[in-house]
């Protein structure tokens, strides 16, 4: 079966604040998360890649967001929740008229957003659920449940490294950085306490710690998970 991967978010902001205070909170709930400081960089973005969400600020110098999910619904369905500092019902009436899918004035409390977000993928993307649990040599990860067994048996792991081992399992076989892991596990402490539930880890999961054959690491990127993806209990 094919492993399907995290949704990648597109994040439209020229407030370089708020821009990088979203693409932190949604990569720490993991999602990929691709950001632009403008209308035109998101245009150019989105004619290069495939998103599965554009979080799209209405007031932008240039090409604002009206213009871009006017210009995006001419050819694509992708989700767009809007964000402004303009609260009028007319504005708000204007975006999803336009075919917004969603609308969040500002200041907003960025766990809204990450509800937002949420409810506009499982309604939008239902197929691209991912993997319900992760299976490597003896191992089996259950992601949603935190649960690690190893042939059958339950084997005992700290929050921090239930935290660890789940945001790897979400990006199987995909780097993840030592920055977004902290974030993700790590409340925030820093890439060497990453490196250290890593090597805990290691010690419980590999036969050899030194040459890891699950949990690798990925030089100039971080860490990635090398296991099977399980879908609904049913093995690939």
């Amino acid at each position: 079966m094919t492993e399907l991967r995290p949704a990648h978010i597109l994040v439209v902001d020229d407030d370089d604040r708020i821009r990088d205070l979203l693409t932190k909170f949604l990569r720490a709930r993991g999602l990929r998360v691709t950001a632009a400081r403008d209308g035109a960089k998101a245009l150019s973005l989105l004619a290069q890649m495939r998103f599965d969400l554009i979080i799209l600020d209405v007031m932008m110098p240039g090409v604002d967001g009206f213009e871009v999910t006017e210009t995006v619904r001419r050819t694509d369905a992708t989700p767009i929740l809007l964000l402004t500092a303009r609260g009028e019902p007319e504005d708000r009436i204007k975006g999803l008229s336009l075919g917004a899918d969603d609308y969040l004035g500002k200041p907003f409390e960025p766990e809204e957003l990450v509800l937002r977000v949420q409810a506009i993928l499982r309604r939008a993307l239902p197929q691209t659920r991912g993997p319900s649990a992760v299976a490597f040599g003896p191992w089996r990860f259950e992601i949603e449940a935190g649960q690690l067994s190893q042939d059958g048996a339950s084997v005992r792991l700290t929050g921090g490294e239930t935290a660890l081992l789940a945001a790897l399992a979400r990006s199987n076989g995909e780097a993840v950085s030592r920055q977004s892991l902290s974030e993700q596990a790590a409340n925030g402490a820093g890439e060497r306490a990453v490196d250290v539930q890593i090597t805990r880890l290691r010690r419980k999961i590999e036969t050899d710690p030194k040459s890891p054959l699950y949990i690798q690491t990925v030089r100039g990127s971080g860490y990635k998970l090398v296991a099977d993806p399980v879908y609904d209990g049913v093995e690939p």
